[in-house]
């Protein structure tokens, strides 16, 4: 996945009126208006014939306004892209290895303080994201839905720094508690977690969604709740991620990681590079599977299977507005429960810091159920 430069506009205008310019700047305003008019009428003409010309017309639109679809975030073990409008992350994106997903060893001298502690995380606003349009702490007071993460703390614990940022709440959207959140989801994600037991590089998506329900009358329709006093931050109806698995497994953590993809030209680790990906798959380096799941945000039982979930990738990207994987690559790769055991393992998360295994649990081979 290559950066995509956001245009963000600041305009600031400083004015001084005296008593005697006001009839000029009246006159200037009512053409100025006049403009405006000719020009929205003018774009929505070329709208018709040249969307390219439309777009050079409203970029130089009388409204001075300008804003990014989504502000494009980068941490130490993810990337995300914030949606100003809803609140909450619009997708993340991590690349997880057997190794990106284990602390650091311990350096003899290094005090115990030195390593990564969820206890010292906390849950914070991002500075990032100008006060109009950001999450608050607020927004989450007695609201009956957690915090949830769409990058798990349990993904980021290569620093401190990296486990930090999982609390940014540009990284959090509002998730069903007991039965989702703490139970399930938790399981899910520790299903992603463990596929680094067998493949070398792991890409993982996670995406809010707004789906439509299908009322009394027939007519869909996508209805949601927004939290916060005054209300600020919508809740998605669900929640899904897109998985892509590659390469072969890393034998021993002693040994180097077999070169199953490049590394990533990006200085983020997390961001997956469709470059690297296709170079993997063309060397033939072990096997690429690919799988999307759709979970609603409610309560979940944990005897359902993780199978019920699946769904196809374009299904989530023609909902999200998102394509993850070029097409090739899609193409190419085989269906991820077809290469390997979907199901969760029900654990018991209510203190993640430490209930994880040192090692994540491998899986066992894929089979047709």
């Amino acid at each position: 996945m290559s950066h995509l430069a956001l245009p963000i506009g600041v305009f600031g205008v400083g004015v001084a009126l005296g008593a005697a310019g006001a009839s000029a700047i009246q006159r200037n305003e009512t053409q100025r208006k006049e403009k405006a008019m000719v020009s929205a009428i003018a774009a929505s003409e070329a709208a018709s014939k040249s969307p390219d010309t439309a777009l050079q017309l409203a970029r130089r639109s009388w409204w001075g306004a300008s804003a990014p679809t989504s502000d494009l975030l980068v941490h130490a073990a993810y990337v995300s892209a914030y949606d100003r409008r809803l609140r909450h992350p619009s997708w993340t994106a991590e690349h997880l290895t057997a190794t990106s997903i284990q602390r650091p060893p311990v350096v003899p001298g290094t005090p115990p303080a030195g390593s990564p502690d969820r206890s010292r995380s906390v849950f914070k606003e991002d500075p990032r994201i100008p006060l109009p349009f950001r999450a608050r702490m607020a927004d989450y007071f007695r609201s009956g839905y957690d915090r949830g993460h769409m990058v798990p703390a349990a993904d980021a614990k290569s620093s401190q720094t990296a486990l930090d940022e999982t609390f940014y709440l540009t990284n959090i959207a509002p998730q069903v508690g007991e039965g989702f959140n703490r139970d399930y989801w938790a399981h899910f994600e520790d299903f992603t977690r463990r596929l680094t037991g067998r493949f070398a590089d792991v890409y993982v998506f996670t995406v809010p969604l707004y789906l439509p329900r299908r009322d009394i009358d027939g007519k869909y329709r996508v209805t949601y709740e927004v939290i916060g006093e005054p209300s600020n931050v919508a809740v998605p109806t669900h929640f899904a991620k897109v998985i892509l698995a590659s390469g072969l497994p890393v034998p021993t953590r002693t040994q180097s990681a077999p070169a199953a993809l490049p590394a990533p030209s990006n200085p983020s680790p997390s961001v997956p590079s469709p470059t690297n990906l296709t170079a993997s798959i063309v060397s033939g380096r072990g096997p690429t599977l690919l799988g999307a799941f759709v979970l609603p945000n409610a309560i979940i039982p944990n005897e359902v299977p993780l199978r019920n979930f699946i769904v196809p990738v374009e299904s989530v990207e023609k909902a999200s507005g998102v394509n993850f994987f070029p097409d090739h690559i899609k193409q190419v790769s085989k269906a991820l429960c077809d290469g390997t055991d979907c199901s969760i393992i029900v654990r018991e998360f209510k203190d993640r810091s430490s209930s994880r295994p040192s090692t994540p649990s491998p899986l066992p081979a894929g089979r047709q159920r």
